[in-house]
């Protein structure tokens, strides 16, 4: 059985959220890119820009998807999706995999989230009562990583605030993240709370508070944010 097409409108969020934390990357980073959305930030690396991308399962040096008819089963990701090698791929160990991030080697980590706080606190491996497959490697990366972005939709589908006071979840990390990238904005965590950045074109930051739990702070810098 097919899996149902993503509506047009979803696809939209996504392509900003990521076109937008791809321009978060530098040439000579080490990146971990985190199950689901964050995967698709390796078709967008700059042209040009060496980035170098890690995956928990033991690769170091993940290209972009692979074009269809060209995947290798044998060429996989954390989240078990075909990827591409780039000219000097290697491979290990989970172990020395977990080495590399638990000893701090890790640049930068994009991950999705269920919840964050107004305080960087994470919530995205389980939701009680549900079955959980595993709780993966992202309380390793948030810890061992040099900076985190969460990349995540704004509201539930119901239309709920994911941006809390306090996270309601189990968490993965206290106080980790340091950049929120939603389809609507990017906010910056600072001891201060939480500073509105960037607002996506059309919305105003009054549109953004109203999304949101915490009360934001507003940069002196604010702009429209940018794919």
């Amino acid at each position: 059985m097919s899996t149902p097409a993503k509506p047009a409108k979803d696809l939209e969020k996504r392509d900003r959220i990521v076109k937008r934390i791809a321009r978060e990357l530098r040439d000579g980073f080490f990146v971990n890119l985190g199950i689901g959305m964050p995967t698709l930030i390796a078709n967008h690396v700059p042209a040009g820009m060496q980035v170098i991308l890690q995956s928990e399962n033991g690769m170091l040096g993940i290209g972009p998807y692979p074009i269809e008819g060209r995947e290798d089963a044998d060429l996989i990701n954390a989240g078990k999706e075909t990827v591409s090698e780039l000219a000097g791929t290697s491979y290990f160990s989970s172990a020395d995999s977990f080495a590399m991030i638990r000893g701090g080697h890790i640049d930068l980590s994009v991950l999705g989230a269920m919840e964050v706080d107004e305080e960087g606190n994470l919530a995205n491996w389980m939701i009680p009562g549900k079955m959980v497959k595993g709780m993966g490697g992202a309380m390793d990366l948030v810890a061992g990583a040099r900076r985190v972005i969460v990349a995540m939709e704004h509201t539930t589908r119901e239309g709920q605030s994911k941006i809390l006071h306090q996270c309601t979840l189990p968490l993965t990390g206290l106080k980790v993240v340091n950049t929120i990238v939603t389809e609507i904005a990017v906010m910056q965590v600072t001891p201060a709370g939480l500073v509105l950045e960037e607002i996506a074109a059309g919305l105003t930051a009054d549109d953004v508070q109203r999304a949101t739990e915490p009360r934001l702070i507003l940069s002196p810098d604010l702009k429209t944010m940018e794919g």
